[in-house]
C-alpha cells in the first residue's frame, strides 16, 4: 500500500498528464482570428477598402497626419464605429519607393505622434483587426481621419492583398 506522500505524488502526476492532454484539445475549440466570422465580430463595423494614389489624395493624407495628435485620443476611446474605411495608397507602398516627398516630410515632422498612433491602433482590438484582416501592416499606417464619432478612414501606404 502506497504511503500518503506517494499517493499525493501519483495524483499530481495524473493531474499533470490530464492537463497536457486536455489543453491542446481546448485550443482547437477556441475561435481563432483566422476565422473571418470571429474577426467580423471583433471589428463589429462595416470595413470598406479603397485604392487611390497618394499623389492624388496628398492634401487629405497630409491634413489627417496634421491631426494625428487629436486622433490618438479618438483611437484610444473608440470601441464602436459604423464604418471603417481603409484607403490603400498604392503608389506610397514600400515596394513603390514609399510615400511621395510631401507626405514623407509630414510623417517625419509628426514622427512621434505617428508612432504613438500606431501603438494605439495596436492596442485597439477593433481597429487593429480591421487593418490586419486586410493584411495591412501597422508600420504602413500613415494616418487616421475620424468622420464624427461613427466612422474612420485609415490611410495606409500599402497595396491591397491579391
Amino acid at each position: 500500500m502506497p504511503t500518503f506522500i506517494e499517493a499525493r505524488s501519483l495524483q499530481a502526476i495524473a493531474a499533470a498528464l490530464f492537463l497536457t492532454t486536455a489543453i491542446p484539445q481546448a485550443t482547437l475549440l477556441a475561435q481563432g482570428l483566422d476565422n473571418r466570422e470571429a474577426v467580423d465580430k471583433i471589428i463589429g463595423s462595416d470595413v470598406k477598402e479603397e485604392e487611390t494614389q497618394a499623389t492624388v489624395d496628398a492634401d487629405k493624407v497630409i491634413a489627417a497626419i496634421e491631426k494625428t495628435g487629436d486622433n490618438i485620443g479618438m483611437v484610444r476611446k473608440t470601441s464602436k464605429l459604423d464604418k471603417v474605411d481603409i484607403v490603400f495608397l498604392t503608389d506610397a507602398a514600400v515596394t513603390e519607393g514609399g510615400p511621395p516627398p510631401e507626405i514623407e516630410a509630414k510623417v517625419k515632422e509628426h514622427q512621434a505622434e505617428v508612432t504613438e498612433l500606431r501603438q494605439e491602433i495596436e492596442g485597439n482590438a477593433m481597429l487593429y483587426h480591421a487593418i490586419d484582416s486586410r493584411q495591412v501592416l501597422i508600420r504602413d499606417v500613415l494616418a487616421v481621419d475620424f468622420d464624427g464619432s461613427s466612422s474612420v478612414v485609415i490611410y495606409a501606404a500599402a497595396k491591397p492583398p491579391r
